[in-house]
């Protein structure tokens, strides 16, 4: 049975910059509480006529090079967001066509911002199964598009990114343990509403736009925290493995409480853990990927590092993977 490992990885991040300063001319906030309650100074604002198919596409373009390889070469492109251009075609199929990979099969998958993890081990099944050798993830979303700017409480939050990753089938080894879970008990702590009418959710919104994004942040923090800490390590301890095997740990950039609160659970101190918050804000799915592509570029992570990869979402779900690199 091969294993699957990452080859290569590439993230891209548009040019348009809200900062902080910014953020006080729109609404009522202030740099001081920005940066005490989510750790955010600056947040990536895709162009008016910038969507998440075009991000996607750069940063796998990335990907695919960083790897070595050329799209020809993909087996399976899988591509998570929660701000879909369409319905349907799905972006993974918008990409395929776009990167010329004629020979892989594509789709959509919806995790939130545990897409990532979500989908290394969606890519894990396919190889380990002998099925397909390269495995494309791409992670993508606009969520400036489907920000309230006129709600204080997320809009500081928000920006937009792509990250991407290509998984092979090879004889090191790679993704070693991995674990995902969902808990649709708390599925309205998080929503975005698509063709659904509901008066309820359209009332909680500022804006009343029912498909920006709402959160309940004490009951979302609450789950996070737990969620992130159990299953970072969960998949530790299934590796026979403790905290002082672990190079690094790249979590989601949701804000920095919940991230220093789950740090502190883990029983680690913060120079083990990547952050792109303070650049980046909170970018959904990709948030991982594109640390993950940072922290490659700066040599945080060097062959045979184990790092350990770990992000919660709406739905509500979570999911955390240990890699030897």
């Amino acid at each position: 049975m091969a294993n699957a490992k990452i080859i290569g990885v590439g993230g891209y991040v548009p040019e348009k910059v809200y900062d902080n300063a910014y953020m006080e001319s729109i609404v009522d906030t202030s740099d001081e509480w920005i940066v005490r309650r989510t750790g955010v100074k600056e947040r990536h604002i895709s162009a008016d006529n910038e969507y998440t198919t075009d991000m996607a596409t750069i940063a796998a373009k990335k990907a695919i090079k960083n790897a070595g390889i050329t799209p020809l070469d993909l087996d399976l492109i899988i591509l998570a967001t929660v701000t879909p251009d369409y319905f349907t075609p799905s972006c993974a199929c918008v990409v395929q066509r776009n990167l010329g990979a004629v020979n892989a099969a594509a789709f959509d998958y919806n995790a939130a911002c545990s897409g990532f993890v979500t989908g290394l081990i969606i890519a894990k099944q396919f190889i380990n199964t002998g099925m397909y050798k390269h495995v494309l993830i791409v992670c993508a979303d606009v969520l400036s598009k489907a920000t309230d700017y006129t709600d204080r409480a997320t809009c500081v939050l928000f920006g937009d990114a792509a990250g991407a990753a290509v998984v092979a089938a090879s004889e090191e080894t790679g993704i070693m343990t991995t674990d995902m879970g969902a808990d649709g008990e708390g599925a309205l702590a998080i929503t975005s509403l698509a063709f659904r009418d509901d008066e309820e959710e359209t009332e909680k919104r500022i804006a009343h736009r029912k498909e920006s994004i709402w959160m309940a942040g004490q009951s979302v923090m609450k789950f996070a925290v737990k969620a992130m800490a159990d299953a970072s390590i969960k998949v530790i301890e299934e590796a026979g493995l403790t905290w002082d095997d672990i190079s690094l740990v790249i979590p989601h950039q949701a804000n920095y409480r919940i991230v220093d609160s789950a740090v502190k659970r883990m029983g680690i101190t913060e120079d083990k853990v990547f952050l792109t918050l303070e650049k980046y804000g909170n970018t959904s799915a990709s948030c991982i990927p594109v640390a993950l592509s940072e922290a490659v570029e700066q040599g945080r992570i060097k062959k045979g590092d184990k790092i350990v990869l770990v992000g919660f979402g709406g739905g509500l779900t979570w999911g955390a993977a240990l890699l030897e690199w």
